[in-house]
């Protein structure tokens, strides 16, 4: 069912309460902001929503300082960031909720814009706490949520509050679920996803729900290790979950009575340990040495994986091939942001690490959509409904 968005609600002189997701990265030295794309990519909807004359009442988390004030996940470079891109002045208020803030918002023009203090520095945010919710909701008269990112939370400020204000979508949020709801439901063949990370056992779902729907399916990153191991080879030091290397093997015995191609990798870059690059080398998977583990995939892979990718007219990417922190096990995440900006296909790119990596390259521009969600775009990709989408009013 598809949600309403802002443009199918009055606006003018209305106290919007608007959830975004500017936790972006900061220098743990200075507290400067090192990537501002999270501020940028809300600002097409804060526009609008002062240009429709609207009071804008914005909230967002930084960090997870789980219920305690934490002076240096404070919102004010936020707020000055934001009013550069905007050019007009953002009022940062020191508190989330309470009689300054209904103050603020009382004095508000149309067209002002005020940010409250990080909603996280509240415990009853991330419990959903009822009340809170209603002090919330009280500053506001309607919801608008374009915080993909965080959507799949049901917290006060992403879902508890549009169970008391009408609740509609933001541009960014209108964008993400239309580009992901089309990958899924409408991609030009061939499709291919690549999944990587550390774990099986956080991407099970986008795996079992992506194999139905793809025609091919890479696997990299520390979760290749476990299909290897479920296939008999033998591991030394790398990162192994063995209590899921049955769930290996039926997702490629699944794979295979779908007719679906799943790659795993051929060969690995393998060293002592992260902190011991020099000690790296290239082996195939038969041959990986006891006292060495899998960082990064080898460059036979490499080849196999850009080569499916060349031919796809769709790509998902969401996940590292390797340790990619370190240049010396980057090479397989590297040449496969290059494979994917590099071919025709419509490409997704989604989770914080493959987008690092694309932006690492300089390669932002080559990429029909970065999603700003990583744990969203995952569950989202799974199948399962957001709580902060489920809430927002049905056309």
């Amino acid at each position: 069912m598809a949600k309403k968005t802002m443009q199918d609600v009055e606006l003018t002189g209305k106290r919007v309460l608007i959830r975004v997701d500017f936790n972006v990265p900061r220098s743990k030295t200075t507290g400067e902001i090192t990537n501002d794309v999270r501020i940028q990519a809300g600002v097409p909807t804060i526009k609008y929503l002062v240009e429709q004359g609207a009071k804008v009442i914005i909230m967002t988390h930084m960090g997870r300082p789980k219920g305690e004030v934490k002076e240096e996940l404070r919102l004010d470079r936020v707020a000055e960031r934001l009013a550069e891109l905007i050019g007009q002045p953002v009022k940062k208020l020191d508190q989330v909720v309470g009689p300054e803030v209904e103050a603020a918002v009382a004095a508000m023009q149309n067209g002002d814009i005020i940010m409250l203090e990080n909603v996280r520095f509240l415990p009853g945010e991330t419990e959903n706490d009822p009340e809170l919710a209603r002090q919330l909701a009280a500053l506001g008269d309607v919801f608008v949520n374009d915080a993909f990112g965080t959507a799949h939370r049901a917290h006060c400020s992403t879902e508890g509050v549009g169970h008391i204000l009408p609740g509609v979508m933001g541009f960014l949020m209108d964008k993400e679920i239309s580009v992901l709801g089309k990958a899924l439901s409408e991609a030009e063949h061939p499709f291919v996803a690549i999944v990587g990370g550390s774990k099986i056992s956080d991407k099970i779902g986008v795996v079992q729900n992506l194999l139905e729907k793809v025609d091919c399916l890479m696997i990299g990153g520390g979760m290749a290790n476990t299909f290897l191991k479920a296939k008999g080879y033998e591991m030394g030091t790398s990162l192994v979950e063995d209590d899921k290397t049955d769930l290996a093997l039926k997702i490629m015995q699944h794979a295979e009575q779908l007719g679906k191609k799943l790659l795993i990798p051929v060969d690995l870059t393998v060293a002592s340990a992260i902190e011991q690059p020099e000690t790296a080398q290239v082996v195939t998977v038969d041959a990986v040495p006891a006292d060495k583990m899998a960082l990064d995939i080898g460059p036979e892979t490499v080849k196999l994986y850009q080569q499916a990718v060349a031919d796809a007219k769709t790509v998902i990417w969401n996940g590292p091939m390797g340790v990619f922190e370190v240049d010396a096990f980057a090479v397989g995440t590297g040449a496969v942001a290059q494979a994917v900006a590099s071919s025709g296909a419509y490409s997704i790119v989604g989770g914080g690490d493959s987008v690092a990596s694309i932006e690492k390259a300089g390669l932002n521009d080559k990429i029909d959509h970065i999603s700003t969600g990583g744990g969203a775009s995952l569950e989202f990709l799974e199948g399962k409904k957001l709580p902060g989408i489920e809430v927002l009013q049905d056309k």
